[in-house]
């Protein structure tokens, strides 16, 4: 009977907050973290209670407040002093407000977008889409570009491109169930990493983060990427 025991005991363990897997595509790889935002607790990440940019994987297991840390990711690009570039609230307190322009970088590249979240979803907005909404976001980090819009490529990214970075990203459901964060193992083009989260992932909406400084924390997996000090984060605590 020892079957029994040992499936007994794998009903009786919980489900991972997180689902992460390792996946390759049209030869790159990646690495995909899929979230249920109806459930679990996902939340941004920047700043502790004192007031000091948390800034690392590391120091945000160490929060009080945190428990224990199932996924993160950067999650937004940030300025030197590591505070947001674009639009940034947090626990419903904005700290940072919509910048609707192009600029200069990936995140003037237009249109670009923000990643919303409440207590029961989670939702990748066109900028310009999120001003004319005006969604209650618990959380909400702004970056670009788009990577999918609608169920298209961002009309700006070439096949042939040479630029190449490591990147990382989130896709959601047109229901706003499903969060999916994706970062990719080696280096690839925007039109790869685009093409991944519209053809691979089949996400309506998806919202670059970052690259060359993209970190992922997946306990699962036993990953906890360390280099570059980070501004916003997100993650999924128990």
């Amino acid at each position: 009977m020892r079957w029994l025991a040992v499936a007994l005991l794998f009903w009786a363990l919980p489900a991972a907050a997180v689902s992460c897997e390792d996946v390759d595509y049209l030869g790159n790889s990646y690495t995909v973290c899929t979230v249920d935002a109806t459930q679990e607790d996902l939340r941004l990440f920047y700043k502790d209670v004192d007031g000091g940019v948390i800034g690392s994987f590391g120091a945000l297991e160490d929060l009080p407040s945190v428990g224990s840390l199932a996924f993160a990711m950067n999650a937004g690009m940030y300025h030197d002093d590591r505070s947001p570039v674009g639009h940034y609230v947090e626990g419903g307190i904005e700290t940072m407000r919509v910048i609707p322009n192009a600029g200069p970088g990936n995140f003037g590249l237009l249109p670009n977008g923000v990643f919303c979240i409440t207590d029961t979803s989670a939702q990748v907005y066109e900028t310009l889409a999120y001003v004319a909404n005006a969604p209650a976001c618990r959380d909400a980090t702004q970056s670009g570009p788009m990577l999918v819009i609608d169920g298209a490529l961002h009309p700006r990214f070439l096949p042939d491109s040479t630029s190449r970075f490591v990147r990382n990203g989130v896709g959601t459901s047109t229901d706003g169930a499903t969060a999916v964060f994706a970062i990719s193992n080696n280096s690839v083009t925007f039109h790869e990493f685009g093409s991944f989260f519209k053809d691979y992932l089949a996400m309506p909406n998806a919202l670059y983060f970052d690259g060359k400084v993209s970190r992922l924390y997946s306990r699962a997996q036993g990953r906890s990427d360390f280099g570059f000090q980070l501004g916003p984060m997100v993650g999924v605590v128990e």
